[in-house]
Formats: C-alpha cells, sequence, structure tokens
C-alpha cells in the first residue's frame, strides 16, 4: 500500500511500470539497459480513489493523463532502476495528494473607491495620450 494522506492510500496492484531506456547521466549502462520507469495510473477505474479527487484529477489539464483517464508518469533522470521507480510514485503521491485538498471557495469582494479612481484616471490618461497622436494642423 502506498499511503497518500491518512483517507487515501493506492494499492500497488493498480500501478502498472514498464522500464525504458532513458538519456542523461550513467554513460554507457544508461545506453544498455532499461533504467527508466514510465508508471501508469488508470484514475478514471480506481477503487482507491474518493470521487471528489478522482474528479479533481480528471479535470486538471495535464498532458500526461490520457482521453481515457490514464496517468502516466515518465521518470528517467536517476541512474538506476530503483531510484527512477520511487521518483515515479512520489510523484504519482504528490498529484493526488494535490487533488485531494478541495480548491478553496472564492470570496466576492468589490474593488475600492480608490482602485476605481487609479483605474478611471489612468484610462484617461491613455486616451489623452491617444487623441494626441494626430496629424498637426496649422490653425
Amino acid at each position: 500500500m502506498i499511503y497518500v494522506t491518512e483517507h487515501i492510500a493506492l494499492d500497488e496492484s493498480e500501478l502498472h511500470e514498464t522500464f525504458i531506456r532513458s538519456a542523461g547521466p550513467g554513460g554507457q549502462h544508461v545506453n544498455k539497459t532499461s533504467t527508466g520507469v514510465q508508471l501508469r495510473f488508470d484514475v478514471a477505474a480506481s477503487p482507491s480513489l474518493p470521487e471528489g479527487v478522482r474528479a479533481r484529477l480528471l479535470a486538471r489539464r495535464d498532458s500526461r493523463l490520457t482521453a481515457e483517464g490514464v496517468l502516466v508518469i515518465t521518470a528517467t533522470s536517476q541512474r538506476s532502476q530503483k531510484a527512477n521507480r520511487e521518483e515515479a510514485v512520489e510523484r504519482l503521491v504528490q498529484l493526488v495528494r494535490a487533488a485531494a485538498t478541495p480548491p478553496r471557495a472564492r470570496r466576492k469582494t468589490r474593488p475600492t473607491r480608490a482602485s476605481k479612481t487609479r483605474r478611471l484616471e489612468g484610462k484617461r490618461h491613455r486616451a489623452s495620450i491617444k487623441a494626441n497622436r494626430g496629424p498637426v494642423r496649422d490653425d
């Protein structure tokens, strides 16, 4: 089990890892072995996620999320496969943890009188600059 919060734990059987060749540090070793990790987590079909967390994860405009609702995390920056696996899982935990906190409700506010005055003064100033841009007349 991977514990994300005190209420959310992901079962390791829900994670699908494939190992890929990775670039970066490691010299000849990195060119010959598959040390990179591609972690897949099916957000849409996961029984471990509460409905609100699932909806917030799926609503994100994230390029790592496929059309089917599968989150794909690629970790290739470390030299060892084990370190890349740990990094990929940690990134997944951070994403789920961020989605687990509901967004704060927006409290409506009104602009102050001073800010309205500054805005209108700026508009008047800009209008006068533009009005003076016309051709020069000889009267």
